[in-house]
């Protein structure tokens, strides 16, 4: 398999799940701003669409779209329990959070990100933001991961998106619950070693 990422993207969440997987991949960086792969071959060829992430499959298929790339790897390595099994309660509650985080989190970031958003709606998107990640802590209480006893792909998505807080000026001091997660997320040998090779440690 190969993954197609930019160093600290939302992309970092299906490479932290390869990681944790240990299936065999190779990653290949995909920069979103000039689209041009390491041999200097236009990205979108691989993905029309021009962002991250993407997978790309051993049999030519491939994949984009980061919540569907996680749960296609966590059911490559079920034993790794990075997802409950299909058609279980438990799969849908993983679903529920992949796309909170994706429509809530990730997509309320993104404006953050781009110049030409005015200030005060800035402000705007990071209120609405405080507002979500506060309701994120208060369900972190308790709890090891954010489905419980097991380090799932919700998790490692997540990890993902609040990394974003800091360079963003958004505050978390005050989240200790998701603070303490985000601790032990990052203490993970998996997630340490995504992110090194994205040149993020």
């Amino acid at each position: 398999m190969k993954l197609y990422y930019s160093p600290g993207a939302c992309s970092l969440s299906p490479h932290i799940a390869l990681e944790e997987s240990g299936l065999k991949y190779e990653a290949i960086t995909a920069p979103t701003k000039t689209k041009l792969l390491p041999d200097g071959s236009d990205y979108r060829k691989v993905n029309p669409l021009g962002y991250v992430p993407y997978l790309a499959l051993d049999d030519g298929a491939g994949l984009a779209e980061g919540p569907a790339i996680v749960q296609y790897i966590a059911d490559q390595a079920p034993a790794k329990k990075l997802a409950p099994p299909n058609g279980t309660l438990a799969r849908y509650q993983l679903q529920s959070w992949l796309n909170f985080i994706g429509t809530e989190l990730h997509k309320g970031f993104s404006p953050l990100f781009n110049p030409a958003v005015a200030d005060d709606a800035k402000a705007v998107f990071k209120a609405k933001l405080a507002e979500r990640l506060n309701w994120v802590n208060s369900q972190l209480a308790g709890k090891t991961w954010l489905m419980g006893d097991d380090f799932t792909v919700a998790d490692g998505y997540l990890f993902t998106v609040t990394n974003w807080a800091r360079p963003m000026n958004i505050d978390l001091s005050a989240l200790t619950h998701l603070l303490a997660w985000r601790e032990r997320v990052a203490a993970r040998p998996a997630v340490q070693a995504a992110m090194k090779a994205e040149g993020l440690l």
